[in-house]
């Protein structure tokens, strides 16, 4: 059996957040932190320009072309939602080398965009604050399951299938047969890298929000999220799923059971133009 600490820890040997994502989080976490600084640290990384600059201009936030500089792309984000977004990206480009041979990475990405969509469609819905945070979050969600099919692929494999073959839930049969889940996985991988706590707490409860303390909205809103990722893989209906969510959920979240099919169209309406935005080699 393995323990969350010893999987991640495998990981963290092979890759490390880049030097531009640590400088921008002390620039987050100090008072004397500055958007100009911010800016330029951004402007230092090509790649991270052009997608910064992509982002800013795209349907998201409404400036189509109008934004040609990272200084006013930093201005219109905010350097809590520049953190935030530095942050997926420089995870997607670490975990890029990382192909688990039992894991289709296309396949992944694109339902760690679609749980963003989710995420942030449900924020919406429940006027919850921080709904851009609430996206990366989504984005993140099920990056314990990078670590699982790395460090243990035949036994992160073996739970999967079992998981499919009987209806369990995949997070207990990953319990039973590797020790730890992808939640506590991801969860711990966040601590690790010292990523703001409120990411690691919602990743870690997801399975069971009402766990999450403060932060249990953000959990319920991964957990109904997941959900609508399943709907789409299996191919449900949204009544069918809608079904399988815990009451306790809908409860944190206070919305009806019948808005799921709303929500669910609405991510998957938006999912091939942010793969494109977020991941552009990825297919839709």
């Amino acid at each position: 059996m393995h323990s969350a600490q010893e999987l991640t820890s495998q990981i963290d040997a092979l890759t490390s957040l880049p030097t531009v994502y640590e400088r921008i989080r002390e620039q987050l976490q100090s008072p004397q932190g500055s958007v100009f600084e911010v800016a330029r640290l951004v402007a230092a990384d090509p790649a991270l320009t052009a997608r910064l600059l992509r982002l800013v201009n795209s349907a998201m936030y409404g400036h189509r072309g109008e934004i040609d500089n990272v200084v006013r792309a930093v201005q219109i984000l905010g350097l809590q939602q520049v953190h935030d977004l530095v942050l997926a990206m420089s995870l997607h480009a670490m975990f890029a080398g990382i192909k688990p041979a039992q894991l289709d990475m296309n396949e992944f990405w694109r339902n760690s965009v679609l749980c963003a969509l989710a995420a942030r469609a449900i924020a919406q819905l429940t006027r919850h604050p921080g709904q851009e945070r609430v996206f990366v979050i989504g984005l993140l969600a099920d990056i314990g399951h990078l670590v699982l099919f790395q460090t243990t692929p035949v036994l992160a494999d073996e739970a999967r299938q079992i998981a499919s073959q009987t209806n369990e839930a995949l997070h207990l049969v990953e319990r039973r047969i590797i020790g730890c889940d992808f939640a506590e996985v991801g969860a711990t991988l966040m601590d690790q890298w010292r990523v703001p706590s409120s990411f690691a707490t919602a990743i870690g409860t997801q399975t069971l929000p009402r766990l999450g303390g403060e932060h249990a909205g953000d959990a319920a809103i991964l957990n109904l999220a997941r959900h609508i990722v399943e709907a789409d893989a299996r191919g449900e209906t949204s009544k069918q799923t809608a079904a399988r969510v815990e009451t306790s959920v809908w409860g944190l979240l206070d919305i009806d059971p019948d808005r799921f099919a709303a929500i669910r169209e609405e991510a998957e309406l938006n999912l091939a133009a942010y793969l494109s935005l977020f991941f552009p080699s990825q297919r839709p």
